[in-house]
């Protein structure tokens, strides 16, 4: 024989008729006090704003209420507002040991909105606080895990898995600032300032390269050729009169000085 089922189900019988009966005395309130009632029991909630409604402490089905009016029976009913807005708070400064054993101070910005009135106003005691705090840990335990690189480069985190049993969408979490101690600053801008030197080096040395083999290629060309060195020649000197106006140039062939050459070669075999 189950006694403890038949005593449960014999309260939930009483229950259900002191329920019932406060809601007919409340009815019967609301009547006799109309049209005075009509002011105590319709309420408002605004379009972003929704209410959840206990009767006799228990939730009412359906969920939360609004936007717009809805009615509140007297001494039986409460409510509860829930602001479904986004709202934005500073995360205070958190002392963080990076994965690469460095000490930094991180400031950063929570952005979140309540998607579920219901379970932010049952799941969890007061939902604002209970994020805010979430969040320094949540953001001290991420980003220790993170290399100082990480860290300065991605800027973004996510909380969603542990704020959606109560009903709480954070949309995103910022670091807005992160602060070295002087020494790393020091010792990183020596490191940045011999990375660009290293690199002004290599650029350096392919260009040279590159107008060593554009030269050769030139050289090719112009040997190939005795009129494309003269022409060559004489675009030299057009540039130098140009500049120097002043100057006078008296351009000698290099065929002339070819033959000359030449000439002097064959007296000096004769002799």
């Amino acid at each position: 024989m189950n006694i403890t089922g038949d005593s449960d189900g014999k309260r939930l019988k009483k229950t259900g008729c002191c329920e019932k009966l406060l809601g007919i005395l409340s009815m019967v309130v609301i009547i006799l006090t109309f049209p005075l009632s009509v002011w105590f029991c319709l309420k408002v909630v605004r379009e972003y704003e929704r209410a959840v409604v206990f009767r006799l402490g228990k939730l009412l089905p359906g969920g939360a209420i609004g936007p717009g009016l809805f009615l509140v029976m007297p001494c039986i009913d409460t409510f509860v507002k829930v602001d479904m807005r986004t709202v934005t708070f500073d995360v205070p400064p958190q002392e963080i040991l990076t994965r690469d054993s460095v000490t930094v101070a991180v400031d950063a910005v929570v952005y979140y909105r309540v998607h579920d009135a219901t379970a932010a106003v049952t799941n969890v005691v007061y939902a604002d606080g209970a994020t805010r705090l979430l969040a320094q840990t949540a953001l001290r335990n991420v980003l220790g895990t993170r290399s100082l690189s990480d860290i300065v480069s991605e800027r973004e985190t996510s909380l969603d898995e542990a704020t959606e049993p109560w009903g709480i969408k954070v949309q995103r979490v910022e670091i807005k600032d992160v602060r070295l101690p002087p020494q790393m600053q020091r010792a990183m801008a020596a490191e940045a300032e011999a990375i660009r030197e290293a690199r002004a080096k290599v650029v350096s040395a392919e260009g040279e390269m590159n107008a060593s083999r554009s030269l050769k290629e030139a050289a090719i060309v112009l040997g190939e050729s005795s009129g494309a060195l003269q022409l060559r020649y004489l675009q030299t000197l057009n540039n130098i009169a140009a500049e120097r106006n002043s100057t006078i140039i008296f351009p000698i062939p290099i065929d002339i000085l070819s033959a000359l050459r030449s000439n002097s070669n064959s007296s000096s075999n004769m002799l």
